[in-house]
């Protein structure tokens, strides 16, 4: 009987291993799970993008283009209500049907719709921070403004249709607002003359084609409309919310933890994470020690970068230096085989916008990954005010010294921000596509400023490598106050002292910093992102063996899209080993 039991368990195994053969295992989720989950996609980005038209724009959707954000008490509340409902899709759906590539982007998706929840129900934002909305409704005239997807009366049209939604918006700024931290307002309040200005000169110079004088007439009514609304706006801020901004920035550990979590899928421990934070500011300390005595060893490292710093362009130069940097910084990536390039076209190299000057010297404005043809690439550079002293505007230059504009068109440019949005509009799949981890973006592009040197652009100049690892440091510095200053062991004066003394930056520079920290509490991702790709870089060495290239490192990284390190450190390793 035994021997019988054993004959037909034989058998099922040989015709189990036929018919395997025959029909091998699909990589791919059934057709059903496969469509379902595509619908649940869709339906992310679709409720997305109701609530967030001006990202709707930004993508390259432009049926949202005459829509502005609703920024009602009642909008946030069916936000809320929305995100929740979403997520009760996605705590039923079988993600376990799906293949490794579509189960990473559920993951990524999950993980936003919990980020989005914890910013409206806990971060709160939206009542705490005046220049959301200034800011806001300036960012989406700004989209349609400045690219040409449309002709321009098509555009003027939806400008036109958003500006008629700016008193509302600003009207709910003033329900929603409810004793904010007093340094949200001081920035909203620095950045309001600019955003002005922008509504009562940019706006009205950017459409000279248009005769239309029914449509010109039009604009003339909503465009002034705007600019009364945002004057009224700031003198509320000025008289009646600046007295009353009292509140306090800080989010607190725990909620530092979740955004982490959610928004970067790290989950390291807040004290684990601050010694990461310090031992990397102390390596780079030491190593800007080393570099400096090769300049000057009778100097202190201080007095080496104040000697650096003088070296820097005209005001009315700036633009054209970063410029000149770009073609070489390209032809040394072509040279060494550092990472394929997709397109011979080099973003336009331009002033920042003035809403954004407050809190930026320089950054990457490129096209949404579905914009098919608005498809320039803009580089903005934060050039001085026109009001400023000139000790500050002196002060100010000298952050762009020769060492720092190279790093800086590093890291935004070539191959920084700009060669990864190349790449992101051929990423797999629509979620990765249109979503971006920040670890992911500033970490790859932290990382390129490194790794460039150590290729060997530059030719071993240890002034350029300073440049380098003062902006190392800068980001070591954002590292360690954002944590410090949300869970209440650094207050925002001492974190400009902090990166003044530790992060070797100058005081407008540090001020800067300072602000910031206090509303994007977690910048640490630059330095984060750099750590975890650099580890990475590391294990995947070690896995190809004498078959790895940096070339075709860089590239399987930029094929993975814009998802967390996490995910990219499984697919390119097969596992789910620490990512630091």
């Amino acid at each position: 009987m035994a021997s019988r039991y054993v004959l037909i368990l034989s058998l099922c195994l040989v015709i189990g291993v036929l018919v395997r053969r025959a029909f091998p295992q699909s990589s791919k989720a059934p057709a059903s799970t496969a469509a379902a989950f595509d619908k649940l996609v869709d339906e992310y980005f679709n409720f997305d993008f109701q609530f967030h038209p001006t990202s709707g724009t930004a993508a390259g959707f432009h049926q949202y283009d005459d829509k502005l954000e609703d920024y009602s008490h009642s909008a946030v509340n069916s936000e809320i209500a929305g995100w929740i409902k979403l997520q009760s899709k996605f705590d039923v759906f079988q993600k376990s049907l799906l293949p490794a590539d579509e189960a990473a982007d559920f993951d990524f998706l999950d993980s936003n719709i919990k980020s989005a929840l914890l910013e409206l129900q806990t971060v709160q934002t939206w009542m705490k921070d005046p220049d959301l909305y200034s800011s806001g409704v300036t960012n989406s005239i700004f989209l349609i403004m400045k690219r040409n997807f449309a002709p321009q009366e098509e555009r003027l049209r939806s400008v036109i249709a958003r500006e008629r939604q700016i008193p509302a918006a600003l009207e709910a700024a003033r329900r929603n607002l409810n004793h904010p931290p007093k340094v949200y307002t001081e920035v909203a309040l620095e950045q309001l003359p600019d955003t002005i200005d922008f509504f009562q000169k940019d706006v009205p110079a950017a459409f000279p084609g248009v005769r239309d004088s029914k449509l010109l007439a039009e604009f003339k009514a909503s465009n002034g409309s705007a600019v009364d609304a945002l004057k009224e706006y700031e003198s509320w801020l000025q008289k009646d919310l600046l007295p009353a901004s009292n509140g306090d920035f800080r989010i607190g550990a725990e909620t530092f933890r979740k955004k982490l979590l959610y928004d970067e899928m790290v989950d390291i421990p807040l004290d684990r994470l601050l010694e990461i934070g310090y031992a990397d500011l102390r390596h780079n300390q030491q190593r800007l020690k080393e570099v400096a005595a090769q300049i000057d060893p009778k100097q202190k490292p201080r007095e080496v970068l104040t000697e650096l710093e003088k070296d820097h362009p005209a005001p009315d130069q700036l633009l054209q230096t970063f410029r000149d940097i770009l073609g070489s910084l390209r032809q040394f990536i072509e040279q060494k085989k550092i990472v394929t390039i997709p397109s011979p076209t080099p973003p336009i190299v331009e002033e920042t916008p003035p809403f954004l000057r407050a809190l930026s010297t320089a950054s990457m404005d490129t096209p949404g990954a579905y914009e098919t043809k608005a498809t320039e690439a803009m580089f903005n550079v934060t050039l001085p005010e026109r009001g400023w002293t000139p000790e500050k505007t002196k002060q100010w230059m000298e952050s762009f010294n020769r060492g720092t504009i190279v790093s800086t068109a590093t890291h935004e440019v070539y191959p920084g921000h700009y060669v990864q949005f190349l790449w992101i509009k051929n990423a797999p799949s629509k979620t990765r596509k249109l979503l971006f981890s920040s670890s992911d973006a500033e970490g790859w592009a932290h990382y390129c400023e490194q790794m460039m040197q150590d290729e060997g652009y530059g030719n071993g100049n240890p002034k350029l490598r300073m440049g380098q690892l003062q902006d190392a440091l800068l980001r070591d510095a954002r590292f360690i106050a954002g944590i410090e200053m949300h869970t209440g062991k650094m207050t925002m004066e001492q974190a400009k002292e902090f990166f003044i003394k530790e992060g070797y930056q100058l005081p407008p520079v540090a001020e800067e910093e300072a602000k910031r920290g206090t509303s994007d509490p977690t910048y640490l991702v630059y330095t984060l992102g750099k750590l975890q790709i650099l580890k990475l870089r590391e294990d995947y060495q070690k896995l190809q063996g004498v078959k790895f290239t940096l070339q075709e490192f860089h590239d399987r990284f930029m094929q993975q899209g814009g998802v967390p390190l996490k995910i990219i450190r499984k697919a390119m390793l097969g596992d789910d080993s620490p990512t630091l």
